[in-house]
């Protein structure tokens, strides 16, 4: 079994748009970073639209690369070393993953990794969101 592909969420989007905010802010003439320009025309007819979710391969070059920078300074998995589906589980204990999405992560591409965070976060049901591993989830928390 692999795991099905995933569209970016409009959340994403607005979430690498305010990381390239805050490191190339607006210039004194107006102009927006050539990635926040390139995210937020996607993100503008996404808006437009009505629309909540978008295939990575359909993001312009310039948008997909600069999605993909802000992508590549999130932590990269959930787990918390806590893992229960050594131990037959079929959903992870310390981080929320199912069997398989644990099984296949490193197969994932990041479109797939993002629904999964976004589902684990949604869900704050595994141990990575209690107080008690609040150090192990630190290190591998990504924003909301």
């Amino acid at each position: 079994m692999s795991i099905p592909p995933a569209p970016l969420h409009i959340a994403d989007l607005e979430a690498a748009i305010n990381f390239w905010r805050e490191r190339a802010p607006v210039d004194g003439s107006g102009a927006l970073a050539p990635e926040v320009a390139a995210l937020a025309e996607v993100y503008g007819a996404m808006a437009h639209a009505g629309a909540q979710e978008v295939p990575l391969p359909a993001l312009p070059g310039p948008a997909r690369s600069a999605w993909l920078a802000w992508y590549e300074t999130l932590p990269d998995t959930p787990c918390i070393a806590v893992c229960s589906t050594s131990q037959g589980d079929e959903w992870c204990k310390g981080c929320g993953r199912s069997f398989t999405e644990v099984q296949h992560w490193l197969e994932m591409d990041p479109a797939q990794k993002r629904a999964v965070w976004r589902r684990i976060e949604r869900e704050g049901t595994a141990l990575r969101f209690t107080a008690r591993y609040a150090g192990r989830a630190g290190a591998a928390a990504a924003p909301h």
